[in-house]
């Protein structure tokens, strides 16, 4: 019976791991460039389409960071990012995995 128990526990908590895990999707992006990031974009690897401005009103300065919830409802875990700058240019960074990181910081 106590073995039986144990392994019940044993299996929920690694449910309720992989859960957590898998909702977590927040990345903190970090901008260290010199520049202003005016857009920021995060599409699922593999998507031709951009996607909205994730920033809306909001900027990225430099030396700032800024949260944000890359989860689109897919589940998935591999995003391609682009940042706009203030001077038109922009960097797209493919394939960036939101399940195991929580900070990515741009540099020039």
């Amino acid at each position: 019976m106590f073995a039986r128990t144990i392994a019940a526990a044993c299996a929920a908590a690694l449910l309720l791991a992989g859960t957590a895990q898998a909702a977590n999707r927040h990345v903190d992006i970090v901008n260290r460039t010199g520049m202003t990031i005016r857009h920021f974009y995060a599409s699922s690897t593999g998507t031709d389409d951009w996607e909205e401005d994730i920033l809306g009103r909001d900027v990225i300065e430099d030396s700032e960071t800024f949260d944000i919830n890359i989860d689109d409802g897919t589940g998935a875990c591999r995003f391609d990012f682009k940042a706009v700058f203030d001077n038109g240019k922009a960097l797209v960074r493919k394939n960036v995995n939101v399940c195991e990181i929580g900070t990515f910081t741009y540099r020039p």
